[in-house]
C-alpha cells in the first residue's frame, strides 16, 4: 500500500502544482512530509572511555574491574544507580545511563550468588475444592496473628488441620514463626503417623511456607506441597474457617492480657474443638469421632499403595 508521502510526490510530478496545496489535500502534516528518516540508532555513539580523577581517561574493562571490586564487599548487592554513587566516590565521572550500559555489557546487573527465596517452582493448587476419602490425605496450614495487650504487639499461631476430619493435628503459638519452626512442627506431626503415603499439604504463599528448606524437607519425606493462588483464601478454606471460629468464639469473647493466658486458652479450645464441638459438615459429630471412625483407612491406604 502506497504511503501518503508517495501520493504527494506522484501528484506533484504529474501536475506540477504547489506541494503545500497537495499536502493539505492529502491530509498530512507538512513537518511529517519533510521529515527525513534517521539511519541507525538515534543519539550520539557511546563513549568508549570514562574519566577518573587520578587515572585520567580509562577503558571500559578498568571500570568493570572497579565495579567487581566494589561488589566483592560481602554486604554490597546494588543496582546500577547506587553503583554510580560508589564509583563517583571512587573518583569516576559518569552518569547512571552510561553505567547501566557498561554493567549490562559486562554481565554485572544481576549477581549469581543471590539466594533464591522467591519460592520459584512451587506447585499451585489445581482444584479449589478438596475431596477426601480418608484422614491424612489433605492437610492445610496457616498462620494467624493474635494481639497480646500486655506487650502491645502480635504473636503468631500456626495451625495444621486434617481436611477429612477437621481435626486440628498440631499448632504452635509464639512471637516469631520461622522456617525451622514450621519444619519442627511438621516433623513432630509426620513422625506420629509414620510418614503416611500420598499426603498433600496446602498453604498460602507466606515466606515460612515457600522457604526452600521447608520445601526440601517435605520433598525428602514424600509429602506433596501445594500453594494457593494470590488473594484466594477459599483455596485454603478449612484452616481459614477454623481461624475464623477462633476469632468469633475465643478472641472476641475472652478477656485476656498476657501471652501465657492466650496460650492456655488456645490449648483448652483445641481440646474442645477436637473432642466436644459438633461439626455440621461432619453430620454433627466431633472431629475426633470422625477421626476414630476413619483412621483405619490411613493404614489400609498405606498397605495397598
Amino acid at each position: 500500500m502506497r504511503s501518503k508521502k508517495d501520493l504527494v510526490n506522484d501528484t506533484y510530478e504529474k501536475h506540477k502544482c504547489s506541494k503545500a496545496k497537495i499536502i493539505k489535500m492529502v491530509g498530512i502534516v507538512a513537518s511529517s512530509y519533510y521529515k527525513e528518516p534517521s539511519l541507525g540508532k538515534k543519539g550520539n555513539a557511546p563513549t568508549l572511555t570514562t574519566f577518573h580523577q587520578t587515572k585520567g581517561f580509562v577503558e571500559q574493562p578498568v571500570v568493570a574491574n572497579s565495579i567487581k571490586k566494589i561488589l566483592k564487599n560481602e554486604f554490597i548487592d546494588c543496582g546500577y544507580r547506587l553503583m554510580t554513587s560508589y564509583l563517583k566516590r571512587d573518583g569516576y565521572t559518569l552518569n547512571h545511563k552510561k553505567l547501566y550500559r557498561i554493567m549490562k555489557e559486562e554481565g554485572l546487573l544481576k549477581l549469581e550468588n543471590r539466594i533464591n527465596r522467591s519460592g520459584s517452582g512451587r506447585k499451585f493448587v489445581k482444584f479449589r475444592k478438596v475431596y477426601t476419602s480418608r484422614p491424612m490425605q489433605c492437610l492445610e496450614m496457616d498462620i494467624k496473628m493474635v494481639w497480646v495487650p500486655s506487650v502491645g504487639k502480635n504473636a503468631y499461631l500456626l495451625s495444621i488441620i486434617d481436611v477429612h476430619t477437621r481435626r486440628i493435628l498440631k499448632d504452635y503459638f509464639s512471637f516469631t514463626i520461622k522456617q525451622n519452626h514450621v519444619i519442627d512442627l511438621l516433623s513432630q506431626l509426620f513422625e506420629e503417623y509414620q510418614y503416611p503415603e500420598n499426603v498433600v499439604i496446602r498453604s498460602d504463599n507466606g515466606s515460612q511456607f515457600i522457604a526452600k528448606s521447608v520445601r526440601e524437607y517435605l520433598g525428602l519425606i514424600g509429602v506433596q506441597q501445594e500453594f494457593t493462588h494470590v488473594a484466594t483464601p477459599e483455596e485454603n478454606a478449612h484452616i481459614e474457617a477454623y481461624h475464623g471460629i477462633l476469632k468469633k468464639e475465643v478472641f472476641a469473647r475472652f478477656d485476656y492480657r498476657t501471652f501465657g493466658e492466650i496460650q492456655q486458652i488456645l490449648k483448652r479450645f483445641v481440646n474442645f474443638y477436637n473432642n466436644i464441638r459438633l461439626h455440621g459438615l461432619l453430620g454433627r459429630i466431633t472431629p475426633m469421632e470422625k477421626w476414630n471412625s476413619d483412621k483405619h483407612l490411613i493404614m489400609m491406604k498405606k498397605l495397598t499403595a
